[in-house]
């Protein structure tokens, strides 16, 4: 006999009948007195290893619903979430985006009754809240539930921005472009609103007149670049709203004669290691710092953080790695 056949048989959540069973006081007495008549009915006898290990101060069970499996997103904020409070048991579920998988996985999670889930979106474009119920909290994070009433945590894309093309301002460029994925991503409409809105307050427009939006990819970067550089010779800088663009414009400038940075300096989108260290000259990018999202996630899962008063996303902030394709004194 399991929890699960206890929890039928009482009528419960799997993980109420593991806490009217644990001596949690989150339950009811008369819930914890249905719970151990089943359990006594049915002979269940728990498991005394899981048993410890729940009962422990130290040690939590999270679920993480990943939406692109182990992808360049989901492990840095994994590595946060599993060193943040201490040892924590980890059970990785990708949902590939399929909703009925994603109903299969919180299904299974709710039998391990599972302390908490983390529910991570490959992009920060909102995505509906969950389609099946669990019994533990569950925090979103990257990609933001639609829901404002629901618990999400996301960087700030929009100060990142302005941290980069502030200093690419404070070095003395003036003819600032933009090179940018799909027009109708959160991620690309954030970046470029926060461009030329510090623009603006600089008394300043994009160079050649217009961002140059297309796929998040180099060879777009590189096909943008050259078109930015046949609409507007004269430009001095190129902010990139992500790192595989910054790397396409990079080697565009150099094959067209532009010295990177003196000529024109070039600033890319989360600090993607194998983009931005293995250019020339490596790029400067903003760093979303999906760790310490991850950390500031399992924190709010387990209350060692204090959630927020009014509904909507949780931002964190970025931060500015300079490198020499922006700043020639970068320590490599």
């Amino acid at each position: 006999m399991t929890i699960t056949d206890v929890a039928r048989l009482a009528g419960v959540s799997p993980s109420t009948a593991s806490k009217a069973l644990n001596g949690r006081d989150q339950v009811r007495a008369t819930t914890r007195q249905r719970v151990a008549a089943a359990a006594r009915e049915l002979g269940y006898t728990p498991n005394p290893v899981a048993q410890q290990l729940r009962g422990t101060s130290t040690h939590r069970t999270v679920g993480f619903l990943a939406g692109d499996g182990i992808g360049r997103f989901t492990l840095p904020v994994l590595l946060g979430a599993t060193h943040a409070l201490g040892p924590v048991s980890v059970t990785l579920c990708d949902s590939r985006g399929d909703q009925d998988l994603e109903r299969e996985h919180l299904i299974r999670l709710g039998h391990q009754q599972v302390d908490g889930v983390i529910v991570l979106g490959s992009s920060t474009d909102p995505r509906p809240p969950l389609t099946a119920r669990i019994a533990a909290p569950v925090v979103y994070a990257m990609s933001p539930s639609s829901d404002p009433a629901d618990l999400s945590v996301i960087p700030n894309e929009w100060a990142g921005a302005r941290l980069a093309v502030e200093h690419l301002l404070d070095s003395g460029r003036r003819r600032v472009a933009v090179i940018g994925g799909p027009a109708g991503q959160r991620a690309n409409k954030e970046r470029l609103g926060a461009t030329r809105e510090t623009l603006r307050a600089r008394g300043l427009r994009l160079a050649g007149s217009r961002p140059y939006l297309g796929e998040w990819s180099e060879a777009w970067g590189r096909a943008a670049t050259a078109m930015l550089l046949r609409d507007d010779p004269g430009v001095d800088a190129v902010f990139c709203t992500n790192d595989q663009l910054a790397r396409g414009a990079v080697e565009t400038l150099r094959e067209s004669g532009r010295r990177v940075p003196d000529d024109v300096a070039v600033v890319g989108y989360d600090n993607w290691s194998p983009y931005v260290t293995e250019s020339r000259p490596p790029i400067s990018s903003v760093d979303m710092e999906l760790e310490a999202l991850g950390r500031h996630c399992i924190r709010l899962l387990f209350g060692a953080e204090p959630r927020p008063d009014g509904p909507g996303p949780i931002r964190l902030p970025c931060r500015l790695v300079r490198r020499e394709s922006s700043d020639p004194d970068a320590v490599p």
